[in-house]
C-alpha cells in the first residue's frame, strides 16, 4: 500500500493558488479515477482508496502537514519510502515536474513539517514547478509566500493545469 498526499491550505480562499496544487492533483485524480474522497477527522485528512493504494488532503494547513501524514502512515502502517508527497515546487519552471527520492524541504514548509512529524526524509515527492517569482517575470519585488498563495495566472494554467490532468491520468 502507498499514500499520495496532496499538499495545500483547507480553506476555499486557497483552492486556486499556485500553493494548492498537491490537492488539486488528488481531487482531479479521484475524479479522473471514479472514487471518493472522504474526511476522515481522526486522521485529520480527506481520503480515497483506490487500487489499494490511499489518496489524501490534510484538513490541517500546510505547515501542519506532517500531522496528517504521519497519523495516515501510522494507521495504515505505511512505511516512509511508500509515501508519495505532492507539491508546488519554486525552483522547477511551471509546467515542469520532477519525481524525487530522500529530499530535503528546500524550504517548502508543508514538506518541513512532513519530515519534523515522520523523522526522516525518506520519502517520494512529486514536485510541480510552479516558478519563481524572481525569475517568472511576474513582480520581481514580491516575496515568495505571496506569490504561491495567488491563483495561477491564465499563462500558468495553460502551462499547469494540462500537466495535472496527465499527471491524474497516469496510475500514479
Amino acid at each position: 500500500m502507498k499514500l499520495f498526499f496532496g499538499l495545500g491550505n483547507p480553506d476555499k480562499r486557497y483552492q486556486n493558488t499556485r500553493h494548492n496544487l498537491g490537492q488539486m492533483l488528488i481531487k482531479n485524480f479521484s475524479t479522473k479515477h471514479n472514487f471518493s474522497l472522504s474526511t476522515k477527522n481522526k486522521l485529520q485528512s480527506i481520503i480515497g482508496e483506490h487500487n489499494g493504494n490511499i489518496y489524501a488532503i490534510s484538513t490541517n494547513y500546510m505547515n501542519l502537514s506532517g500531522i496528517s501524514v504521519q497519523k495516515l502512515a501510522s494507521y495504515y502502517n505505511i512505511l516512509s519510502k511508500d509515501i508519495y508527497i505532492i507539491h508546488d515546487d519554486l525552483d522547477i519552471r511551471a509546467g515542469e515536474w520532477r519525481l524525487q527520492f530522500d529530499r530535503g524541504a528546500a524550504g517548502h514548509n508543508g514538506v518541513k513539517s512532513i519530515i519534523e512529524y515522520l523523522g526522516n526524509q525518506a520519502f517520494w515527492r512529486i514536485r510541480i514547478g510552479i516558478g519563481h517569482p524572481r525569475s517568472s517575470g511576474s513582480n520581481l519585488n514580491e516575496a515568495v509566500e505571496d506569490f504561491v498563495l495567488k491563483p495561477l495566472s491564465s499563462d500558468e494554467k495553460k502551462l499547469i493545469l494540462p500537466l495535472i490532468n496527465e499527471i491524474a491520468l497516469e496510475e500514479i
